[in-house]
This record gives C-alpha cells, sequence and structure tokens, in this order.
C-alpha cells in the first residue's frame, strides 16, 4: 500500500538549497542590480504594515509626553500660585514700610525749632482702661527719657511721659481727666487752661470770662508756662463758644489737633538747658569766691 504523504528532501537538503538559492540571488543583484523594481514593489507593500507596527509605540510615546507635560503643568500652575501669593505678601509689605515711612517724614517735619533735641518712639500699646487715656512708648531711661517729657507728633501736643522704666515709658494723654495743659490763643495771646474730658476729640477750657476774645476755629498752642512743654506748639483748636450770662464763665471746647486715636509714632522732646548749664557753673564759682572771700576777712 503506497502511503498517501511521500516523505521530501530531509532538512539538511533544504537549508543547503535555500543558501544556495540566497548566495546567487544576492550575486545576481550586486552585479546586475535586476531586483531593484523588485525591491521597491517589496517595500512599497510592507511600509504600511511598518507604520502599522510602530503606531502603537509611538500611541505610548504620545501618552506619556502629554501625561507628564500636564504634571508639569500643574505643578508649574501651583508653583506660579506660591509665587503670586509671595509676590502679593511682600507687595502688602512694601505698601506697610512705605506708609511708614510717610509717617516718619511728617512726624520729622513737625513745626519743631532746629536746635531742640527729639527722639522718634513707637506705641507700643494703648491703655485698655476706658477712663484713662494712655500709652506705651518704646523708650525709656536708657534713652534719658524723663517723667513730665513733652511728647508731639506731626501736628501737635499729645501727651506727656508719666512713668519712665527701662526700656518703656508711659505717656499720659492731653484728653485725659487728669490732664491740663497751659496754652493760649495763636490770634491775641490770651491764656487759658485746656483740660481732658476723657472724650477723645474734645478739650475743655474752664474759668473763662464772657469778655474773652475767643472765637470757632481759632488755634490754641502752647504757652510755655509751667516749663513741661515748650511755647509755641499746636494743642488744639476751638470748636465751641458758647457765652451764656445765665453762667459764671462761658463754655468754650477744642478738638485736639494732634491725631491722638491713630497714634503710630510720636516725638520725644527735650527742654533746651544749653544755655542753663553754663549759668548754673557760674553762679556756683560766684558762690565759690564769695565763700572764700568772707573766710578771709574773718
Amino acid at each position: 500500500m503506497n502511503p498517501i504523504f511521500k516523505h521530501g528532501p530531509s532538512p539538511q537538503h533544504r537549508l543547503v538549497l535555500v543558501l544556495f538559492c540566497s548566495v546567487l540571488l544576492i550575486f545576481f543583484d550586486h552585479k546586475m542590480n535586476s531586483f531593484e523594481s523588485v525591491r521597491g514593489f517589496l517595500q512599497s507593500m510592507v511600509s504600511p504594515l511598518q507604520y502599522l507596527a510602530t503606531t502603537p509605540k509611538q500611541m505610548m510615546n504620545w501618552a506619556a509626553e502629554n501625561i507628564v507635560t500636564r504634571r508639569q503643568l500643574i505643578a508649574d500652575n501651583e508653583q506660579y500660585k506660591v509665587n503670586e501669593l509671595v509676590f502679593h505678601e511682600q507687595a502688602l509689605q512694601l505698601d506697610i514700610v512705605k506708609k511708614e515711612n510717610e509717617r516718619l517724614r511728617a512726624l520729622l517735619s513737625s513745626p519743631l525749632r532746629n536746635d531742640a533735641k527729639k527722639m522718634v518712639a513707637e506705641i507700643l500699646a494703648v491703655d485698655s482702661d476706658p477712663y484713662t487715656h494712655q500709652v506705651v512708648i518704646n523708650r525709656g531711661a536708657n534713652e534719658g527719657v524723663f517723667e513730665g517729657q513733652a511728647v508731639i507728633d506731626d501736628e501737635g501736643i499729645v501727651g506727656q511721659v508719666l512713668h519712665v522704666g527701662t526700656t518703656s515709658s508711659r505717656v499720659l494723654l492731653i484728653t485725659d481727666v487728669t490732664h491740663a495743659i497751659p496754652v493760649r490763643i495763636s490770634r491775641n495771646g490770651v491764656r487759658l487752661i485746656a483740660a481732658g474730658v476723657g472724650v477723645i476729640d474734645r478739650l475743655t477750657h474752664n474759668h473763662v470770662q464772657h469778655s474773652t476774645d475767643i472765637r470757632v476755629d481759632d488755634i490754641l498752642v502752647t504757652s510755655g508756662l509751667g516749663g513741661k512743654f515748650p511755647e509755641g506748639y499746636p494743642v488744639a483748636k476751638v470748636t465751641s463758644v458758647i457765652q451764656d450770662e445765665s453762667h459764671a464763665f462761658a463754655r468754650i471746647q477744642s478738638q485736639p489737633v494732634a491725631k491722638i486715636d491713630r497714634l503710630r509714632y510720636v516725638l520725644l522732646l527735650w527742654p533746651e538747658q544749653a544755655e542753663t548749664k553754663p549759668l548754673k557753673k557760674s553762679q556756683a564759682a560766684a558762690t565759690k569766691s564769695k565763700s572764700a572771700t568772707k573766710g578771709e576777712g574773718e
């Protein structure tokens, strides 16, 4: 019985035959270029398959790039938000510094005598007691502050030092009920007493005669009496003049020119003692010479 399938050449013979055909085709192609057209045709047929084979790789690369790009965009956006907040905070700080600089410039340009010693102080705290008008400043005995020292802002008199500590001091404001200051009307020199009434924007002037020449909008300045406040500094502006004959005295009220409720920086003033010290020394020398002369006479 004949088998259905006949055995062909052995695998070794097939390999040798394929190698021989390959070498023969390579030789003819190299010498005569007879397969150029066939190669182009085969390349045209295979190119769509190559494109399809590389498409998944290209898609994966595109997806990876998009994911990385999106993550980078999110990170950059977060960084931009942080930078915006930092820049906004720096702008606020710059605006605060600018405003403080303007306050200090206004304070230093207040009506001071050129030879007056002065020092800038910052408000540290405001007394929480509604019945007292006092503030605490960051200057004390280490800077030469003394009790009773005059305190002003860029507009006028604020108050005077009440207590002195080593590094801080307490200032009694002119609106406190326990404070009074001698003043005069800048228009005609009439002297008054400006007393606090416990209201931040009001001063009162007691025992003023009905015949006193005082008007609304008159400016009251320090008179220099008492030696606490230098002469000529603005104190208040007259806001009310009531001359009722049924009362013994006229009722006068004024408003402080200093920004009492908005204080941040103040100026401490020192009295002018440059001329008094040499006078004291000369008096002491004269007293000593008199004592010596008296001793010799005896």
